[in-house]
């Protein structure tokens, strides 16, 4: 039976000095690629308690917003204030909301108008989700707009 030499050893040594580089290249890369953008898809959203009939507040402007589906759940028409029906045509819906709410400033959390969404049932939620999209803001240039920051959701209909 033979036996290897254990007493001679390599030298397992790494070289640190490469694999630093190799950190602070990738650390730099990353500090050097890091963009800074806007949050989306932060909605103030306030869902109906079950069987309430709360008291609001009747110096608030509330905008209506119903939206109608057909058998499938597809979008059928958009209603704003029990008045206007924009067929299904988010831009006008937006262009209509801009005349509406259009301050250049935006409002702040606690004060401008609060749209209530009422929708179908059967509505698919990329409905609802364009519904949200078109009444909360738009994107001008780099810069965000923001329409509306508080949205409700009447009950639901069956």
């Amino acid at each position: 039976m033979k036996f290897r030499n254990r007493e001679h050893k390599e030298n397992t040594q790494l070289s640190m000095t490469a694999m630093i580089d190799i950190v602070f290249l990738l650390l730099v890369f990353f500090v050097m690629t890091f963009k800074i953008s806007a949050q989306e898809g932060d909605f103030n959203i306030r869902m109906p308690t079950p069987g309430s009939g709360a008291a609001m507040d009747s110096t608030q402007l509330i905008i209506k917003l119903r939206l109608k589906s057909d058998e499938h759940g597809q979008l059928q028409e958009i209603i704003l204030n029990d008045q206007m029906s924009f067929g299904t045509n988010w831009q006008s819906l937006r262009a209509k909301m801009i005349e509406l709410v259009g301050d250049p400033s935006g409002p702040t959390a606690e004060e401008g108008p609060e749209v209530e969404i009422d929708l179908d049932y059967d509505l698919h939620y990329v409905h609802v989700i364009q519904a949200i999209t078109s009444v909360t803001g738009y994107r001008s240039g780099d810069d965000i707009v923001r329409l509306v920051q508080r949205i409700k959701f009447a009950p639901v209909r069956r």
